[in-house]
């Protein structure tokens, strides 16, 4: 592990806006309280936001392009009026909501879709901010219907490369890509954990890697614990597992916790 640790990792909290999302749709549909949890989130130790305001878990549905800007950029906005300096990065595969947020102070765009808008390339090259990229075979609605590869960790890493060229070929910079191997995504439970294993070979692609493991289904898969707001143990297990091998950035619902821990083993790995 040559002690990756000690450089750590990026913490982004997560800060759903949503009805339906699986671990916390419904809790922060007010701005108010949305805004509320993210500055607890931000004091808790989150290096940036993730603003999304249309759920990405298994079987869900779309949202109008103006409902998921009604829910998310009242938060941006007050996290912006409370926080000028903080990170804030927009969850969303549509180029008419990343362009808004963007607008009211968002610097990340976090497309699950890996630019399935042909408007988001163009649109992320123009307005100069970092773009993640994340793997997901179909869409969230179908995504699970199948879960077979033939080689999963490398058909994830040829899509992921893939998905960075088209960036580039747009005009975005190649600093200013992240990838991501969607944990959880179009994958069967048990083999998440290999994407995890294979952090460094995505990282040697040449971007920094996002990995989003946390109260996820495969933890339930894994350890029998079914609420996802009982997986606090399991998600601190992946995000070490993620983090030691090399992975930039962590997307995690809990972050005091995560910050508790990454704390504890960086300080092993020093010593």
């Amino acid at each position: 592990m040559d002690g990756c640790l000690t450089r750590g990792p990026l913490l982004m909290g997560i800060l759903n806006v949503t009805p339906d999302s699986f671990s916390d749709g419904g809790r922060y549909l007010d701005p108010g309280a949305a805004v509320d949890h993210g500055l607890h989130l931000l004091d808790s130790g989150a290096d940036w936001l993730d603003v999304g305001g249309e759920s990405t878990r298994p079987g869900s549905a779309k949202v109008p392009v103006e409902e998921e800007l009604a829910r998310v950029i009242p938060v941006i906005r007050g996290l912006r009026r409370a926080r000028p300096d903080s990170v804030l990065s927009i969850d969303t595969s549509k180029a008419a909501v990343a362009a808004r947020a963007v607008e009211e102070g968002a610097r990340v765009v976090n497309d699950v879709t890996a630019l399935s808008d042909p408007e988001m390339g163009p649109l992320c090259a123009r307005m100069e901010v970092e773009l993640v990229l994340m793997h997901m075979r179909g869409s969230p609605g179908t995504m699970q219907h199948d879960t077979t590869y033939e080689d999963l960790v490398g058909e994830v890493e040829d899509f992921l490369r893939d998905r960075a060229e088209a960036a580039m070929a747009y005009g975005i910079k190649r600093e200013q890509i992240l990838v991501d191997p969607g944990i959880g995504f179009g994958k069967a439970p048990l083999r998440n954990p290999d994407l995890i294993a294979a952090v460094p070979r995505f990282a040697a692609l040449g971007y920094r890697v996002v990995v989003g493991a946390s109260r996820k289904q495969f933890l339930s898969a894994l350890t029998g614990v079914s609420s996802p707001d009982d997986r606090v143990a399991g998600s601190i297990g992946a995000a070490l597992a993620a983090a030691v091998r090399g992975a930039h950035v962590l997307r995690v619902h809990d972050v005091a916790a995560t910050r508790q821990a990454l704390t504890v083993f960086q300080a092993v790995e020093r010593s």
